[in-house]
Parts: C-alpha cells; sequence; structure tokens
C-alpha cells in the first residue's frame, strides 16, 4: 500500500499554572493548549520491520533515532496490539528540538494516528491513549492536535472553542531540558503550589465561541510558571520575550512550556507577518515561524 504521511504540529502552552508536584515525582499541571500552524512531517512506508530515518534542516539535533520518542510510541503500541503491522518511517524535522512546543511529542502522537490508520484502530481506541501518555505527557493532547485545557500530567482533556490568533513563535536555538526547568522549579514531592481546596474546588474557566477579545484577556490573566525557573537557566529566554513585546500590535506575549521558545499574539496576520520579518532581520540566528494559532 502507498505510504502514509502524518503532520507533528508545534504544540503551544498559552497558559501553564503549576498545581503541585505529586508524591511520585510527577507535576500537576492545568494549561490552555493550542496547536500553530507549523509542522514537522512523518510519513510511514508499511513493512515488515520498524524503522526510522530522519530529514529535514533540524534532524542532527534530535540524536540518536534509537531514543525517538516516534519509536518509543510505536513499540508501546505493539506490546499492546497482538500484530501490529509497522513499517518504515520518514521523519522531516522542521520544528526545534527541546524547545517547549512538544516537537517529540507532536511526532510521538503522528506516528500513533499512522499505526492507527494502517492497523484500522479508532484514536479513542483506550490502547492508543494509553500508549500516549506512557509515551509522554504532551502526547495525548497532541494526538488530536486541537485547543484543550489540559490538566493532571496530561490525562486530562478538555476541548476549547479557541478562536484562530495571528502569532509568531521564536526559539534562540538553546535547548532547554524541561527536568532541569522542574528541578529548578524546587517543590518537593507531596508539596502543592495552590490549596488544597483550590485544587479540589477552583475548576478552570474560558471563554465560549471565538470572541478574540475575550480570550486575550482571560489568557492575560493567567501566567507560565515555569518561566521564571527557565529564564534563570537561560537568560536569553529574557531578551526573545522583549524583543516580542516590543513588536508593533503585539496583544500577548509569553514562554511556551518550559522554553525557550516564546509567541506572541498580534491584532492581524500583516502585523504578525511584519513582526516575524523585523525578527528574523534582528536576530538571524533565532528560529522565527509568523503564523496562525488555533
Amino acid at each position: 500500500m502507498p505510504a502514509l504521511i502524518e503532520e507533528g504540529r508545534a504544540k503551544v502552552n498559552l497558559t501553564l499554572k503549576v498545581v503541585g508536584r505529586r508524591v511520585d515525582g510527577f507535576h500537576d499541571l492545568e494549561s490552555v493548549v493550542a496547536f500553530a500552524d507549523c509542522a514537522d512531517r512523518l510519513t510511514l512506508e508499511p513493512g515488515s520491520g520498524l524503522s526510522l530515518e530522519m530529514s529535514g534542516p533540524l534532524a542532527d539535533a534530535c540524536g540518536d533515532t534509537s531514543d525517538n520518542l516516534v519509536l518509543k510510541a510505536a513499540r508501546l503500541l505493539g506490546e499492546q496490539v497482538v500484530d501490529l503491522k509497522v513499517g518504515h518511517f520518514t521523519l522531516e524535522k522542521v520544528l526545534p528540538v527541546a524547545a517547549g512546543i512538544g516537537g517529540g511529542s507532536a511526532d510521538a502522537a503522528a506516528a500513533l494516528r499512522l499505526l492507527a490508520r494502517l492497523n484500522e484502530l479508532s484514536l479513542d481506541d483506550s490502547r492508543i491513549m494509553a500508549v500516549a501518555l506512557q509515551t509522554g505527557a504532551d502526547v495525548p493532547v497532541c494526538v488530536a492536535s486541537r485547543a484543550c485545557d489540559m490538566t493532571g500530567v496530561g490525562e486530562g482533556l478538555l476541548p476549547l472553542d479557541l478562536p484562530k490568533m495571528p502569532c509568531v513563535l521564536v526559539n534562540p536555538r538553546v535547548p532547554v531540558a524541561t527536568r532541569d526547568v522542574f528541578n529548578a522549579l524546587g517543590l518537593r514531592s507531596g508539596e502543592l503550589l495552590i490549596g488544597a481546596t483550590d485544587v479540589m474546588m477552583q475548576a478552570p474557566s474560558w471563554p465560549e465561541g471565538h470572541a478574540v477579545d475575550d480570550w486575550i484577556a482571560a489568557l492575560k490573566r493567567g501566567t507560565n510558571d515555569l518561566e521564571a525557573p527557565a529564564t534563570r537557566i537561560e537568560p536569553v529566554i529574557s531578551e526573545v520575550l522583549s524583543a516580542l513585546r516590543a513588536a508593533k500590535a503585539v496583544r500577548l506575549a509569553r514562554m511556551s512550556g518550559s522554553g525557550a521558545t516564546c509567541f506572541a499574539i498580534f491584532e492581524t496576520d500583516a502585523d504578525a507577518e511584519a513582526a516575524g520579518e523585523k525578527l528574523r532581520a534582528d536576530h538571524p540566528r533565532w528560529w522565527v515561524h509568523a503564523g496562525a494559532l488555533s
């Protein structure tokens, strides 16, 4: 049969609240997640064996393919599905790695979608979502790649009616390890950042409908709790945020995930394009994408 193709879209954390650290060491989060119109491209050629080949401008940054989340997800699914059909994956890597935009997670989710298509499995299959969570905390939200309020360690997904918003994404080409950022946050096992009553009773509330002004106002009330520790590790994040906040017609600028990628939301597509062009000219070594979030 012909090769199958899926995209691994960049995930952007518009807000990220760290609720606390569980006794097992994992952190409970609450995050509004959107997806950008830039993506890696994953191809699957059905075959008798499982393999992965890297291509694209950022392929060299991915390291040893044996550790890639695409193969991890495929192997884990093979443990759940008897006689799983597999094949040869080719990953065209255009998203920066260790960047806070879930590139590896999006690739793993794309692999699960491809294997689901090849094996005639529904994406609602409990085995797909179990493997997604086992592969990584950001993988479940990337399976559907639609805006969500994500809670827990990635297992709680509430779809959101998020409007399309012009944006610019910037990464200074400095990798930031998620583990290092959480370590810098300094929470002890079992420690909460907000009260237990708030955890139990204060359910997040987000606008309904596509009123951009309402969404911007709501997002501005949020934060990214990982921004401060990530900036201590890589001070260049502050430089990126300053450059975005100085752009014309910017409405909101913040770091995504554990960094170092930052995003800015603009009034119009033209404003985002103009800001992207200026950022590329002023900082030619930075990775810059002007497009839209949804």
